[in-house]
């Protein structure tokens, strides 16, 4: 009997339609939206908690150590706790990974925000900005460069755990993984890998491009 192939091209050439639900392109797709929701939802809710202990230093260690908590918990237990609420749908995989994001990025949005010199808002407001104005065009700006850092974790990290929520069916490309291993076939495992290093390549790369055209200044610092 011949041995199978570590990957069938084959395989891959009949199941990567996009008019077929379970092929490869859709569970990408689902992927996708599973993991950059997460990203998004926790971003905005992360950035007025984060302005808010700021504002108000006696909030930050409960927040911080609630959302520690949160981030602790493993993520299939709580994809569990969530399918009587929320049954067999995306939101259970969704609604779990905005709250980690959540923990990962209010951190980041504190420190950057805490890192600005006092003597650039002074200056701003001796330039006559206003509370609006210099957090818009000078606090959040200046601090960008530590969110994003903290967001290029959470995009990486939310990418990976997606495929855990395939043992409830909704993982995207990590219902590859749970086929392969039901078949003995690993063509389905190798391409679900492949293709979730490559998104959180994708993700983290533009990321970095984005911190790089919105924070030209440390371009200019570092080639002087």
């Amino acid at each position: 009997m011949d041995e199978e192939p570590l990957v069938r091209w084959d395989w891959i050439a009949r199941n990567w339609s996009t008019g077929r639900v379970g092929s490869i392109s859709s569970l990408l797709v689902d992927h996708i939206v599973m993991s950059g929701l997460p990203i998004v939802l926790g971003l905005l809710a992360a950035l007025p908690i984060g302005l808010a202990c700021v504002r108000w230093r006696r909030l930050y260690q409960p927040t911080a150590g609630v959302m520690n908590v949160i981030y602790a918990l493993p993520s299939l237990p709580v994809f569990m706790f969530l399918l009587p609420l929320t049954g067999l749908t995306k939101a259970t995989v969704i609604i779990p990974l905005t709250f980690y994001a959540v923990a990962v990025l209010i951190p980041a949005v504190v420190d950057g925000m805490t890192a600005i010199p006092d003597h650039v808002r002074q200056s701003a407001v001796a330039m006559g900005f206003n509370p609006l104005r210099r957090l818009l065009q000078v606090d959040l700006v200046l601090a960008m460069p530590v969110v994003l850092a903290g967001l290029r974790v959470v995009a990486v990290s939310s990418i990976s755990l997606v495929s855990v929520g395939a043992l409830i069916g909704q993982g995207g490309l990590g219902n590859l993984f749970t086929d392969a291993f039901k078949r003995d076939f690993p063509t389905p495992a190798v391409v679900g890998i492949a293709l979730i290093v490559a998104l959180a390549l994708v993700a983290d790369g533009a990321l970095v491009f984005l911190q790089r055209m919105l924070t030209p200044w440390a371009r200019v610092r570092r080639s002087a």
